[in-house]
């Protein structure tokens, strides 16, 4: 039987929201894959800042609103009617997820944030087609994603390949921060996905042609507590 050439299997690869057998291996816990872990109260208010950031830029002139809710009271140039920053959560089906999920919502919803849907996957599927659907069908502004690595690296291709989701405006809990998501998902897949981290600080997968994507790891780029 012929095979075909290495560029086109390549292309074919990239072009699906399947693994193969990598992913089987880890579902089955057989890959040196981490379990996500517990997330932590920084964690949470870095994920709340980095999502009040873009609430701001989308709003200017509403107040200065800060990670924890509160207002610059009569701010010149606020506005009621200003769209709100729409958020769907997604997250895988773990412990550690589900509570990472819950936290985020019930935090984003005290500060007045709305949250259009909450979606699970499982880490092993046919295609993720109808979890992937259910993450873009309302046409939020930002996503929440929590989960283990190659549950959303199938999850995000899907989202990739089949709907108008953008890694850009998707924010991950620190279970996702690892560079070899990038290999697993593809370049298209992570560019622009930011994140927590545990101790409080914030990380990113930069543009390929960054300077700085190759000597961050694979263009994860890690950003302290307080600076960038």
């Amino acid at each position: 039987m012929r095979r075909r050439p290495a560029a086109v299997r390549e292309r074919e690869r990239a072009a699906s929201p399947l693994l193969g057998d990598a992913a089987e291996r880890a579902a089955a816990g057989e890959a040196e894959f981490p379990v996500p872990a517990a997330h932590t109260a920084a964690e949470l208010s870095a994920l709340i800042g980095l999502l009040a950031e873009v609430e701001a830029d989308l709003d200017p002139g509403a107040g200065a609103a800060g990670a924890d809710g509160s207002d610059d009271a009569g701010g010149a140039g606020s506005s009621d009617d200003s769209e709100p920053l729409t958020v769907v959560v997604g997250h895988g089906r773990d412990e550690a997820s589900r509570a990472a999920a819950a936290a985020f919502t019930e935090a984003w919803q005290a500060r007045g944030g709305q949250v259009l849907a909450t979606v699970d996957w499982p880490e092993s599927a046919a295609s993720w087609l109808r979890p992937a659907r259910r993450m873009t069908e309302q046409g939020p502004r930002a996503w929440v994603v929590a989960g283990a690595l190659t549950g959303w690296a199938q999850m995000s291709r899907r989202l990739r390949h089949s709907t108008d989701w953008d890694p850009a405006r998707t924010f991950a809990f620190a279970s996702l921060r690892d560079a070899r998501l990038r290999e697993l998902a593809g370049p298209d897949a992570v560019r622009g996905l930011r994140g927590a981290s545990p101790e409080g600080g914030t990380w990113e997968f930069g543009e390929e042609e960054d300077e700085g994507f190759f000597r961050y790891g694979a263009g994860l780029r890690e950003i302290p507590r307080g600076g960038r």
